[in-house]
């Protein structure tokens, strides 16, 4: 199920009926285990096992770990095995083709006769997320951060909470498991908060995303037949459609938690708005960047060391960062250009400082991270590569130009791009400067349902037929 589909829509007022109308919070929890289970069994049910057993093992792991301490012993066989079950899922599921494709080419470019071999592997939707929520957990209970949980079907819960299951934000078991202890009440629901951020991530998603990525989709599917501004376009217009869909994602799935009573936590802050390219990832999928720090980077060894340790560090953690995206080596790319750029940022503040530059220093941030996600985006590496020149003002092969809606007739290309852009652009600021809030405190309660209404009525009939899948769910 989709958040942006009816089906999904009727099923989330069934359940909010249902969590609601139940007398105590041991009974809501166990309603919302078997909808999350049942949530998750829609993509494919033959993965309930998987999840389930991931959920299983780490829970079980916890528990030893923390014996293993009460006898004087570390427990680190278990975190091993933990951490082995749930990277040997992944690795198998998610990259095992990926090094069987990319073993043969080797060994084909070294001249040796080989044939390639590829597994039909059906990819688990969310994979990457819940293994990696898991994983943080039996690492917290390790570093003796986090006592483990008691009670499994509130670890299970933990894991497959449907809000956030297939596209996160990774929520960390230290932030939501004391939230399942303590007693739900509807009182202290903010729903109008709550159905704002829902609201705000399906026009973002269904209205912006699914819209634009249908020019943006035919420049990616042959770039080599379009002028250079119209690589330009789709390439402004890819950053526009990814933000907007998995923030929008985002949005919908913390609006639903809250509906719920519970906290998820925050996963985009204005991330095209960032002053250099660090302040880019604390702004972009907030839990991912975080956990890369908190489990990958600093158990590399973090800024501890030399300055070349440092940077390997740094280079390290954005190329497991980028393979985390997707297997294959464009996501290497992209996370490549992201380390470098890291790489550089840290470079330039240890010798210049902060502070300097602060307009170039922004728009040198956005051409970088426009530029990385051409490799993010493209489906082959030459075509990458072309749309990668006609960015860097290397000229484009094709002079076919894109189609780019605009309300006003007799615009050119440039003209309604530029009008497009500033417009989207304008309410990013609005937003990214609380507009909204200021809103909802000044604005009767009446007149803020009204506009809620107007605002989905509006968004239902801008949305394209047929709902697009959300772009994180392929990872």
């Amino acid at each position: 199920m989709i958040f942006s589909e009816p089906r999904f829509l009727l099923f989330f007022v069934l359940v909010f009926a249902a969590h609601w109308a139940l007398p105590t919070n041991g009974l809501r929890k166990l309603l919302l285990l078997g909808c999350s289970l049942y949530f998750y069994g829609c993509w494919d049910p033959r993965f309930l096992l998987l999840i389930v057993g991931c959920a299983t093992v780490d829970f079980v792991a916890a528990r030893q770990i923390a014996a293993a301490r009460a006898r004087g012993a570390t427990g680190r066989r278990w975190l091993l095995a933990s951490l082995g079950y749930d990277l040997g899922t992944l690795a198998f599921f998610k990259y095992c083709n990926f090094f069987l494709t990319s073993g043969t080419q080797l060994l084909a470019w070294l001249g040796l006769p080989v044939s390639e071999v590829t597994l039909s592997i059906v990819l688990p939707v969310g994979i990457s997320f819940f293994t990696f929520q898991a994983m943080s957990y039996t690492i917290d209970v390790y570093r003796g951060h986090l006592q483990p949980v008691r009670s499994y079907p509130d670890f299970l819960l933990f894991v497959v909470f449907f809000p956030q299951l297939v596209a996160g934000p990774i929520v960390r078991a230290a932030w939501f498991l004391p939230q399942l202890v303590e007693r739900r009440r509807f009182a202290d629901v903010d729903v109008q908060r709550a159905m704002a951020q829902f609201l705000s991530g399906f026009v973002k998603k269904t209205v912006v995303a699914d819209r634009i990525a249908v020019p943006v989709d035919a420049v990616f599917a042959a770039p080599a037949d379009y002028s250079a501004p119209s690589i330009w376009i789709a390439v402004f217009g890819y950053a526009v459609q990814i933000y907007c869909d998995f923030s929008g994602y985002s949005d919908m799935a913390i609006g639903c938690a809250r509906l719920l009573g519970y906290e998820l936590c925050e996963n985009f802050r204005a991330p095209y708005l960032a002053a250099d390219i660090s302040d880019f990832w604390r702004r972009w999928h907030i839990s991912l960047s975080t956990w890369l720090r908190d489990y990958l980077y600093i158990s590399l060894g973090g800024n501890r060391g030399s300055k070349g340790f440092v940077m390997r560090n740094l280079m390290l953690t954005m190329l497991l960062g980028g393979l985390w995206h997707g297997a294959g080596w464009n996501f290497v790319v992209w996370g490549g250009i992201h380390g470098l750029a890291l790489v550089v940022h840290k470079e330039w503040v240890q010798r210049v400082g902060t502070g300097r530059l602060p307009v170039v220093g922004r728009l040198l941030t956005l051409y970088t991270v426009l530029l990385a996600w051409i490799f993010f985006r493209a489906a082959k590496f030459g075509d990458a590569w072309l749309m990668a020149k006609a960015w860097l003002g290397l000229g484009a092969p094709g002079s076919k130009e894109l189609t780019l809606w605009s309300p006003l007739p007799g615009l050119d290309l440039l003209a309604r791009a530029g009008l497009l852009f500033g417009a989207l652009l304008l309410c990013h600021l609005l937003v990214a400067r609380g507009a909204h809030l200021w809103l909802r405190t000044r604005l009767p309660a009446w007149s803020i349902s009204v506009l809620f209404g107007a605002i989905a009525a509006l968004a239902l009939a801008l949305m394209p037929a047929g709902a697009r899948p959300f772009i994180y769910f392929q990872f």
